[in-house]
């Protein structure tokens, strides 16, 4: 059996060295456009950051290795410009010298990835603007950054790319400005957990610029400038990270059926609409775990098991790719954010009914030095407390929660069942009730009739006349800030003084997290007044409708600075 397959890095490279642990004589090939088969892509961007300063550990594997220990055929620098599938030939020019030939297969591997969107901008081909998608592509922008001394940069995206390029070049002393077109960055995650991305990016004194779509590039006054919808911008060199696009060009060509923007269909198998070719990677639409709706999923991990999934089906091993759900984590500084599943904007575009809650936990003990302040937000089907999906933005330790709460969606678990994970604890590590329990424990409450409302519904409380609202924070808390018409009662103080509350009104607590809050609701509930929990507290509602940045000391779930 001859395979083989075009494109390496993470797809292709899996699907190859799985390929020789099933079949020790078959004739395997990769054909690698680029000089580089198998390379840390997610990598790329503390390279030019400084954080990883060898270039040959961006390399996992070279041409020579493969073959000394997978005794692969590996041609770098071999781009396929062409497959014949009733010859099942594929045409392939060596990109240094020119010559082309063409490579007979029995089984093709399609492992392209994806191309760095450009706008089609006035000055977007000037050689000051950079892309960042291969490792070529790092190395062009770092020896431009050392040999212009280049102090100005301006990044244009906020996805993944855009994030951490604007982190690693502002910890190499360049002044960055990040345009996002969008009025938020990482729009896998909603707008009210992005917000501390922003707050983030701005105290480590990035220009973050909102809805600044890019307009174009020139040279104006002796200086190149990024042009904007929130104005012009000065700079030594830009970096384009708007998104990827699949490419699937010379699949098209050889008629291969292709779905949205382009993407190959493939089955459960990674099989394409020929029999004898499968698509790995960015190229492939599959199937979302969670919605059962197709989607592409520009991310390694899912492209390592779609690799080795063709890998076996080559081989007769009728193994299943079961879908997606987009778990994912960034570095932004030294805070992290995380997530997995459905958003609420994706839900809602799925036409999926959620309800969400939001928590405001410590990574671990607050009474064990270092502790560090994390919000989580999850999704959850009213109906039976199905989770949905998550997000996590905090420090060490965030991407762990969302870890668990991957895996339970992936097995379809409820708001109970987190109840009942029994989860590590130790005071340097976690809390006895862990912030996934936790999860559990504020969703069951919620659907055992505990209401709540969120910051979005504000603008409803004030114009009901029926309505009230109740502070129960600190004297001094509430001082530094609150709602406006708000009653100020400490929760300490409720009890003995819920005479002066409306049983005719409806009450709406609020606190710094939301845990005095959800204390005083079960008081006034008691006492037969209809309440609502303001979900995540005021520390929430000023990061998102405020701005304010996330509090830099840690703080007890209550919401209080710890003092140590």
């Amino acid at each position: 059996m001859k395979v083989v397959i075009i494109g390496g890095v993470a797809g292709g490279a899996t699907a190859a060295a799985r390929l020789r642990r099933l079949n020790e004589h078959a004739e395997i090939i990769v054909l690698e456009r680029s000089g580089y088969v198998s390379y840390a892509n997610c990598g790329l961007p503390y390279y030019i950051g400084g954080v990883i300063q060898n270039k040959n550990a961006l390399t996992l594997q070279t041409p020579q290795s493969f073959k000394t220990r997978f005794n692969v055929d590996v041609r770098v620098h071999s781009e396929a410009v062409a497959v014949d599938r009733a010859k099942k030939e594929v045409r392939v020019r060596e990109t240094e010298s020119g010559r082309e030939y063409t490579e007979r297969y029995d089984k093709l591997i399609l492992s392209p990835g994806a191309r760095a969107v450009v706008p089609p901008v006035a000055g977007a081909d000037d050689p000051r603007v950079f892309t960042l998608r291969t490792v070529e592509d790092t190395f062009r922008i770092a020896d431009y950054m050392a040999a212009k001394g280049a102090k100005r940069a301006v990044v244009i995206g906020g996805g993944f790319v855009g994030l951490e390029m604007a982190e690693n070049l502002a910890e190499r002393g360049v002044r960055v400005s990040l345009c996002e077109g969008a009025g938020q960055v990482m729009p896998q995650m909603d707008a009210d957990m992005a917000c501390f991305l922003h707050a983030r990016l701005r105290s480590a004194g990035v220009d973050l610029r909102l809805n600044a779509k890019v307009l174009g590039f020139a040279e104006q006054g002796g200086a190149f400038t990024v042009r904007t919808e929130k104005g012009d911008l000065p700079a030594d060199f830009a970096v384009l990270a708007v998104g990827v696009a699949p490419d699937t060009a010379l699949a098209a060509a050889a008629g291969l059926a292709t779905g949205a923007r382009g993407a190959l269909l493939v089955d459960e198998h990674m099989r394409t609409s020929d029999k004898d070719i499968y698509a790995v990677g960015d190229a492939v639409l599959v199937k979302n775990a969670v919605t059962g709706a197709e989607g592409a999923f520009a991310l390694a991990g899912p492209a390592n098991r779609q690799g080795r999934i063709a890998a076996d089906n080559v081989c007769g091993i009728p193994s299943v790719y079961r879908g997606a759900q987009g778990s994912a984590v960034l570095k932004l500084f030294d805070m992290t954010a995380a997530f997995t599943g459905l958003s609420e904007r994706a839900a809602k575009a799925a036409g999926i009914a959620c309800d969400k809650v939001v928590l405001f936990s410590a990574n671990h003990a607050t009474y064990y030095p270092g502790a560090q302040n994390m919000t989580l937000k999850v999704l959850f089907r009213p109906e039976n407390g199905e989770i949905l999906g998550a997000q996590a933005v905090g420090y060490a330790g965030t991407e762990k929660r969302i870890d668990v709460l991957a895996t339970a969606i992936r097995t379809k678990m409820t708001a109970a069942d987190l109840q009942a994970l029994d989860l590590c604890y130790a005071p340097p590590y976690s809390s006895a009730k862990d912030p996934v329990n936790m999860a559990g424990y504020v969703i069951e409450n919620v659907r055992a009739g505990c209401k709540q409302f969120h910051w979005h519904d504000l603008p409803a409380v004030y114009a009901d006349k029926d309505a009230q609202l109740l502070d129960v924070r600190t004297a001094a808390e509430f001082a530094a800030g609150h709602f406006p018409k708000a009653l100020h009662i400490p929760v300490d103080e409720l009890r003995g003084r819920m005479h002066e509350l409306d049983k005719s009104k409806k009450i709406y607590v609020n606190c710094q997290s939301g845990l005095r809050s959800y204390i005083a609701c079960r008081m006034l509930m008691g006492e037969g007044f209809d309440c609502y929990n303001f979900s995540g507290g005021y520390r929430y509602y000023a990061a998102v409708v405020q701005d304010a940045a996330a509090e830099g000391v840690p703080c007890h779930p209550c919401g209080v600075p710890v003092r140590e």
